[in-house]
């Protein structure tokens, strides 16, 4: 029992000490607000996606089938969404797109600048497989669903000019896709893949290189973006949510994956971890673009952000990781 607790502490010492360092730089004044935003965009513009693009290129596939893993970590992510939507529409009367706020806050997990961290320090390449697997998915997945149900919410309150066009919809998540520089390192690095294009030389040096900061940079980077986000507001819808995100959705995302797919453990328990991550700045921004929920979400982020330094441990813990 101490042996376990002692490794989780050595597990989520770094990730959450880092985290700690880069919002105490940015709270204190002692770096500029502009410098955390210059490596945030260094991280998700050229870093993780050169990591992405290593791992993808050189990592060993197991033959086990990605869709148990997605099923059962958007299971959980759309029972999370669905139940937050509704408690914020129902409870407290707000209206359809602030549901929709609500439920991004509920089901997206900070997978990239928490997740990719997180899964490499407490298991290195061994858990790349299953966490790349969510990435790859995600970003796609939930914003297309979220810009499409908040357009139909826009409608439904009677706030939208004009019949919903579908083409403009897609047509507007497809290049946003295709120019998200972590999708491009996906990409990327499956093509050379499946090409057999070798990983050596230069190359690999630079690579290598690059792609070593990937962790730290971004977990001080998601330190420093903290303090812009803050409490603000009513305080209480956020409470329901960020016990949906953190404890109710890894729940789900485990009972699917080790009792349903009985996947093995090691992928249960990254899935898992991946599912009980905090809720990532997408909701955020998908806030911001749509003026909508902006309390909610931000409320969302720096509530489940610091209680995940008590659930995130909890969950390594019950998982035997």
């Amino acid at each position: 029992m101490n042996d376990s607790i002692a490794q989780i502490f050595w597990i989520v010492l770094p990730v959450f000490g880092l985290i700690g360092v880069g919002f105490a730089a940015a709270w204190s004044r002692y770096l500029p607000e502009a410098i955390g935003e210059g490596l945030g965009d260094f991280v998700f513009m050229v870093a993780l996606p050169i990591l992405l693009f290593k791992t993808l290129a050189t990592v060993h596939f197991p033959e086990v089938s990605p869709w148990p893993v997605w099923v059962s970590y958007f299971g959980g992510a759309a029972v999370s969404w669905a139940l937050s939507d509704l408690l914020l529409r129902k409870l407290f009367g707000r209206d359809a797109k602030a549901g929709i706020i609500a439920g991004v806050s509920a089901g997206f997990s900070n997978a990239v600048l928490l997740g990719i961290p997180l899964v490499f320090t407490a298991f290195g390449d061994q858990g790349a497989v299953p966490v790349l697997l969510i990435v790859a998915v995600q970003l796609p997945v939930l914003m297309t669903v979220s810009t499409a149900l908040i357009e139909w919410a826009e409608h439904r309150d009677g706030t939208a000019e004009g019949p919903i066009s579908v083409p403009r919809i897609a047509g507007s998540i497809a290049i946003n896709l295709v120019k998200n520089p972590l999708v491009i390192g996906i990409v990327g690095g499956s093509v050379w893949r499946f090409l057999g294009l070798g990983y050596s030389g230069p190359l690999q040096v630079l690579g290598d290189q690059i792609a070593v900061v990937a962790v730290p940079c971004a977990l001080f980077a998601l330190g420093m973006s903290l303090t812009k986000y803050g409490v603000r507001g009513h305080v209480l819808p956020a409470v329901f949510i960020s016990g949906f995100k953190l404890l109710l959705m890894p729940a789900i995302v485990w009972f699917l994956a080790a009792r349903v797919f009985a996947l093995p453990p090691l992928w249960t328990t990254v899935v898992t971890l991946i599912g009980a991550c905090p809720t990532g700045v997408n909701a955020w921004l998908i806030a911001n673009r749509f003026r909508t929920g902006l309390a909610i979400s931000a409320n969302s982020i720096t509530l489940t952000s610091a209680g995940s330094m008590i659930t995130l441990p909890l969950w390594l813990w019950v998982l035997g990781a």
